[in-house]
C-alpha cells in the first residue's frame, strides 16, 4: 500500500487541522534487557548510538499522556472532539463492557469540554464501582445494557440516542459530520479546549453524535498518524532506521493506524500487532473496513492496497492465548516484577502481551538488525477492576521477604 501522494502532501491533507492534544508529543524510554531476569529503565536514551551489545528496546510512554485517559484511547479521540465542536455536539452515545477504557475516555474528554455523555456498558453493575467502571461513571452518565441486547450494538446505540434526541433533536454518526467539515474549515482555529459561550447558554437544540465501541473509526486513525510523524522527527527515531514497532490489540485501531502511517511517510517500519480480542480473519478485515473508510472520508487514493492479500499489519498471536478478557496464572506476577525493575505498569490482558512480544523480538535482534520499539498504550486503571474480579491472583501477591 502506498499513498499516491508525496508524505509531505499527505501529512497536509490529512494532519492540517485541529486536535484536542496541544501537542502530539510523548516520552521515549529504553528498557535494557542485561543479565535475565535484570531489567533496567534508561529514561534519557541517546537514539543515534546502536550499542547492540546489551538487548534493549525502546518504549513510547504514552501511559503518561492522562491520569484518567489511556494514551491509545487519546491518539484516537485526538482528532474526533474538535469535530464535535465544529458541528456543535451537545451529546456523545457510546458503548463498551463493564471496565471499558474507550466509556472512561469519552466521558472525561467531554466533560471537560460541556459536552454530555451517555454511556451503555455491558452486564451488570459491579457492587463495588472502581477502575474505568468508576470514572464512567463519576464523568459520564452510565446504563447498564443486558448481553442479549448489547449483542446487537448498533441497533442498541441507535435506538438510544433517538430516547435522548426526544423529538427535537437530531441524531448525527460519524460519517454525517466528517462530511460536513473539510480538513481546511478545521486547520482555521488554533487548538480548542473549551466550548464556546454561545453552546453553553441553552439556547441550542441536542446533536447526538454516536461513537462506535472502541471509538474503531477512520478518524480515530488520524491521531495515531500525527503520532507517527512525531515520533519520524530526525532527533528522535528518524526516518531511516528500520523498526520492528510493536503494540497490543483490542479494536485493532491503533495498529492499523501505526501501519498506515508507516507506508504513507515512507518509513521502514513494521508493525507487529497483538492480537487479543478477536483471530487473525477478523482482525484482517478490520484493517481493509478502517483503510476503504479512510480513503473515503479523506479522499486519499492508495496504489497497491492488500497486494496478495498481505495488509500493513503483522497480526501475532499472543504467546499464551485465552478467551479475551481472562487472565492466567502467573501474569499478574509478571506485571509486578516489571512494575519493581523498571517502575512502568503494564496490566495482564492489555500491555503485558505486548511487553513480552517487544522482549522476544530485542532478544532475537542480530547487532545490525532493526530497532524495537514498544507503543506503552496505558491501561493502569483497568488493573483495579482486575483485581476485583481475580481476588485469587492479586490477593497472592507476595509482600516481600520480611513477611510480618
Amino acid at each position: 500500500i502506498v499513498s499516491n501522494l508525496g508524505s509531505e502532501e499527505f501529512t497536509q491533507k490529512v494532519l492540517n487541522r485541529r486536535w484536542t492534544l496541544p501537542s502530539p508529543e510523548t516520552k521515549i524510554h529504553q528498557l535494557i534487557h542485561t543479565q535475565a531476569p535484570t531489567l533496567l529503565l534508561n529514561t534519557h536514551p541517546s537514539f543515534g548510538v546502536h550499542d547492540k551489545q546489551s538487548k534493549y528496546f525502546y518504549i513510547v510512554r504514552d501511559d503518561l499522556l492522562h491520569p484518567l485517559v489511556n494514551g491509545n484511547k487519546a491518539r484516537k479521540l485526538d482528532a474526533l472532539l474538535p469535530l464535535l465542536h465544529h458541528s456543535s455536539v451537545t451529546d456523545v452515545v457510546t458503548c463498551g463492557g463493564c471496565q471499558s477504557a474507550h466509556t472512561a475516555a469519552i466521558a472525561v474528554l467531554c466533560a471537560e469540554r460541556g459536552i454530555v455523555s451517555h454511556l451503555l456498558l455491558r452486564g451488570e453493575q459491579p457492587e463495588i464501582l472502581t477502575g474505568y467502571n468508576l470514572m464512567s461513571t463519576m464523568y459520564g452518565n452510565v446504563t447498564y445494557v443486558p448481553r442479549t441486547v448489547y449483542a446487537n450494538r448498533e441497533e442498541m446505540l441507535k435506538s438510544y440516542a433517538n430516547s435522548v434526541a426526544g423529538n427535537n433533536g437530531s441524531v448525527l454518526w460519524f460519517s454525517d459530520i466528517i462530511q460536513a467539515s473539510s480538513a481546511s474549515e478545521l486547520s482555521t482555529s488554533p487548538n480548542f479546549m473549551q466550548m464556546d459561550v454561545s453552546r453553553s447558554e441553552g439556547n441550542h437544540l441536542r446533536k447526538i453524535l454516536v461513537v462506535n465501541e472502541g471509538a474503531g473509526d477512520s478518524v480515530a486513525l488520524l491521531g495515531v498518524i500525527r503520532l507517527v510523524q512525531y515520533l519520524s522527527q530526525d532527533h528522535l527515531l528518524g526516518k531511516q532506521r528500520p523498526i520492528k514497532f510493536v503494540v497490543d490489540a483490542g479494536t485493532g485501531t491503533t495498529a492499523v493506524g501505526l501501519g498506515l502511517a508507516a507506508h504513507c511517510l515512507g518509513l521502514p517500519w513494521e508493525v507487529y500487532a497483538v492480537m487479543l480480542a478477536d483471530k487473525i480473519d477478523g482482525y484482517r478485515k478490520q484493517e481493509e473496513r478502517l483503510i476503504s473508510e479512510f480513503k473515503k472520508h479523506f479522499n486519499i487514493e492508495f496504489i497497491d492496497f492488500n497486494r496478495e492479500g498481505a495488509g500493513i499489519v503483522n497480526w501475532v498471536e499472543r504467546g499464551r492465548p485465552r478467551k479475551f478478557g481472562n487472565v492466567l496464572e502467573g501474569e499478574v506476577e509478571a506485571c509486578q516484577q516489571i512494575a519493581q525493575q523498571t517502575g512502568i505498569l503494564v496490566d495482564p490482558v492489555y500491555t503485558l502481551a505486548a511487553w513480552e512480544t517487544a522482549m522476544l523480538l530485542s532478544s532475537k535482534e542480530a547487532e545490525e538488525g532493526p530497532e524495537v520499539v514498544l507503543l506503552h498504550t496505558g491501561g493502569t486503571l483497568g488493573m483495579f477492576g482486575l483485581a476485583q474480579r481475580y481476588t485469587n491472583y492479586f490477593g497472592m501477591l507476595k509482600k516481600g521477604p520480611d513477611q510480618f
